[in-house]
């Protein structure tokens, strides 16, 4: 038996989506795209989407139609994938490190009060591994000073804050759709967003900054997203709740049969639609393997497991000397413990039953 970490689930609907448009002869951005931002922004509760080509083109744009340049700084979570880090530097501003909340592993409002300075003009909140930040917090923080606060939503599309749905919960939010979220397009991202100057910038900035054909008003880029992805994304949509109940049965599964092995299974804060993009669990110090030795072992057995992530983006070196060896114990921790076991909707109930006697025998 081998069951991934990640499959992503696309079928024969979303091939006849793509051969129509083959057919239809128009490849790049076209009515298929736009259809799919209209679909989206509903789906997420907002007035504007807008089509990217990736999750980093969606930071990026999102971060340039903030403003956010040369000489600010934005504080983002040191435990989250790199790009969340990487795309505030492809400004020319700064990323300042903020540690996490040992539970639900998204960014620490005290430890982002603690960082916020007079150059400080943005937070990037990510919703991490589906479960989203605590926005109640961090938009009294931005209130109080002034701040853009953009939501990462990368993994949590469909995810939920107090009946708010990911995507509505930032001044921006940034999805992806890379093949192994909760929805896919192949490659691509969205930016959804309630402003309608931002929008109409960020739209701006991913056409090589053209306010009509061929007149350039500011330096652009080339981050559309194209007609191929959006028929993709369209089939997607529209069974990424389907998926999504299936990631949630699932770990209702591996929460009820893992409990008393000694790993430490993910906490929801009250109030959340968590929607497991990965199901993360902590393999404490105390625990009869060490987290690698497990991760063996499962590999061994057919489990497929990942680490997400094993270094903190401060601890990273192309950071860790700028950002002064700034201390996050608590992503110290989770990058050294935290194990990523399957939850995605391919994941049969047996795969789940074998997955949890699988780890029960080596516990």
């Amino acid at each position: 038996m081998k069951i991934p970490i990640a499959q992503p689930l696309v079928g024969e609907e979303e091939a006849r989506a793509v051969a129509d448009v083959l057919r239809s002869g128009m490849l790049a951005q076209g009515s298929v795209v736009t259809e799919f931002e209209d679909r989206f922004a509903e789906y997420c509760g907002v007035s504007h989407a807008v089509g990217v080509n990736s999750g980093t083109a969606a930071l990026h744009a999102a971060l340039l139609a903030a403003g956010i340049g040369p000489g600010d700084s934005v504080i983002v979570p040191a435990f989250t994938f790199f790009a969340t880090a990487s795309c505030v530097s492809m400004c020319g501003a700064t990323p300042l490190f903020a540690d996490v909340d040992p539970r639900t592993f998204n960014i620490d409002p005290d430890s982002v009060s603690s960082l916020i300075g007079p150059k400080t003009r943005a937070i990037i909140a990510v919703d991490l591994f589906g479960q989203p930040f605590d926005l109640r917090a961090l938009r009294a923080l931005c209130d109080d000073h002034d701040l853009v606060l953009i939501e990462d939503a990368a993994q949590a599309h469909g995810a939920e804050y107090h009946g708010r749905r990911a995507g509505s919960l930032g001044d921006l939010s940034c999805f992806s759709f890379y093949p192994t979220k909760n929805m896919t397009t192949g490659e691509g991202g969205m930016v959804t967003t309630d402003d309608d100057t931002l929008a109409e910038r960020v739209r701006l900035l991913i056409n090589h900054g053209q306010s009509q054909k061929y007149l350039h008003s500011v330096v652009g880029y080339n981050y559309r997203m194209t007609n191929i992805a959006a028929a993709i994304g369209l089939v997607q949509l529209g069974r990424v709740e389907e998926f999504n109940e299936r990631r949630i049965k699932n770990a209702r599964y591996l929460d009820s049969h893992l409990a008393g092995t000694g790993l430490a299974t993910p906490y929801t804060a009250p109030g959340v639609r968590h929607v497991y993009h990965q199901y993360v669990v902590k393999v404490p110090g105390d625990y009869p393997l060490s987290r690698d030795a497990l991760m063996s072992a499962l590999a061994d057995a057919g489990v497929g497991t990942a680490v997400h992530y094993p270094i903190p983006i401060n601890r990273q070196p192309v950071y860790e000397s700028a950002s002064n060896r700034a201390s996050c114990p608590v992503s110290d921790d989770l990058a050294a413990s935290v194990l990523s076991l399957p939850v995605h909707p391919a994941v049969s109930d047996e795969d789940l039953e074998f997955i949890c006697d699988t780890v029960r025998g080596l516990g």
